[in-house]
């Protein structure tokens, strides 16, 4: 089976802000993504709130805990969002751009998968 594609729809994972060490980690973890395997805790966790299939992407750095939130669809890894996490809680505001981000996406694509 080929890698799924990875497409942007929010963010870049480039320097700066992210240190090259954080650059490395996200890129095997979206590789990884890409290849068709499921990442679990620590390193990825499900977010219902922002819709089915939608994931928060853990990277760390000394000074900061990047959050790169994608959906898992059946033909692509959809990179909806990247945030400098520097609250317990995810705000309200990133979750409703990754969900209308997602909207936009599904509807621009003619797809049902929202």
């Amino acid at each position: 089976m080929p890698d799924k594609p990875l497409v942007w729809l929010h963010g870049e994972i480039r320097t700066p802000p992210f240190s090259k060490e954080a650059r490395l980690e996200a890129g095997y973890a979206l590789r990884q993504l890409q290849q068709g395997q499921s990442l679990g805790l620590p390193h990825s966790r499900p977010m219902p709130a922002m819709g089915a299939r939608c994931h928060e992407l853990r990277v760390r750095e000394k000074s900061h805990n990047w959050r790169i939130f994608y959906r898992v669809d059946s033909d692509a890894i959809v990179i909806l969002d990247m945030h400098d996490k520097k609250t317990p809680r995810t705000p309200t505001y990133v979750i409703e751009n990754c969900k209308a981000r997602a909207r936009r996406y599904d509807r621009d694509a003619g797809r049902g998968e929202a």
